[in-house]
């Protein structure tokens, strides 16, 4: 009789989530939302990274400190935690926090696939814009949160997300980004919470003529001093799919940029400084007053 390879069907308010257990490879499984594919993780490799653009964005983690050193990193939007197992595969003892808005969901995650013992990952439930926007001491020069060594699973509270030195916006509502985690005003709440060389890392969904993205990528850019945008679709194929799109800033130089070999091969496309602009070209910056949601990927102008 062939296995379940279904660890778990959630319904939550909207949506219905699914973690799958891979066929082909025990020990590797999939977190989708309505049918949407959200995370990929292997509890044997957690280095093991199944997507590219997830893949630049772990290289730039890897960049962001020494090798090993501790990284304290935000990550809004959990997911199957992917890239926060990477962290502690990487960085053991990292301290790192989670802002995810569906407890039932993380819970259940948590529950079938644990993190590693001694992990220092906690979390704050609730929505990522209402956290940010949330005071804290200091506004954002507050010291490090230091959350504490064998937290995994413990809940923060927002004033515990200052000073990150890497932060991953990845906050889907199933198929969807909404605008109001999207517009400069939230990101300026991020950039507040982050260190001065702190970087962020934003992933994004969209395709050819990329307006979504350039519209991102203009909003980004009057917040951080440095942008640069990575994509694996050719940003000139007019027929080209659509694929996942990642926007790095930051307030100093980045690393993918000064060292651009760290992207790995197949070297994906990258956009910077003069070529960034031209991309950007006339693209609105996105406020709360001036935004949209992300591209609806069943739009048949995809097909």
């Amino acid at each position: 009789m062939p296995r379940n390879r279904r660890v778990f069907s959630l319904s939550l308010d909207n949506h219905k989530a699914k973690l799958v257990e891979s066929k082909s490879r025990p020990g590797r499984y999939e977190l989708s939302v309505d049918g949407i594919p959200q995370s990929v993780v292997s509890m044997t490799e957690p280095t093991s990274l199944e997507y590219p653009y997830i893949q630049h964005i772990a290289r730039a983690i890897d960049a962001a400190a020494e090798p090993g050193a501790p990284l304290f990193t935000v990550h809004l939007g959990a997911g199957a935690l992917t890239l926060a197992r990477y962290v502690e595969a990487t960085r053991a003892g990292s301290p790192q926090l989670v802002v995810e808005f569906e407890p039932a969901l993380y819970a259940a995650v948590i529950e079938a696939l644990p993190l590693p013992a001694g992990a220092d990952v906690r979390v704050v439930f609730g929505d990522a814009r209402a956290i940010a926007d949330a005071e804290f001491p200091g506004e954002g020069r507050s010291p490090s949160p230091g959350l504490g060594g064998a937290a995994t699973g413990a809940t923060a509270v927002d004033t515990d997300w200052v000073e990150a030195r890497f932060t991953v916006v990845d906050l889907w509502d199933a198929a969807f980004i909404r605008h109001r985690v999207a517009s400069q005003e939230f990101y300026r709440r991020v950039a507040a919470r982050s260190a001065g060389d702190g970087v962020v890392a934003v992933n994004l969904l969209d395709g050819h003529p990329f307006e979504y993205s350039r519209r991102q990528a203009a909003t980004l850019s009057t917040v951080f001093e440095h942008v640069a945008v990575v994509l694996d679709a050719d940003p000139t194929d007019e027929e080209g799919p659509l694929n996942n799109v990642v926007v790095f800033a930051s307030d100093e130089p980045l690393d993918i940029v000064t060292t651009p070999d760290l992207l790995g091969t197949p070297r994906p496309h990258m956009l910077h400084d003069d070529r960034l602009t031209s991309w950007i070209a006339e693209a609105r910056i996105m406020t709360d007053a001036d935004g949209t949601d992300s591209p609806d990927p069943d739009d048949p102008i995809w097909d």
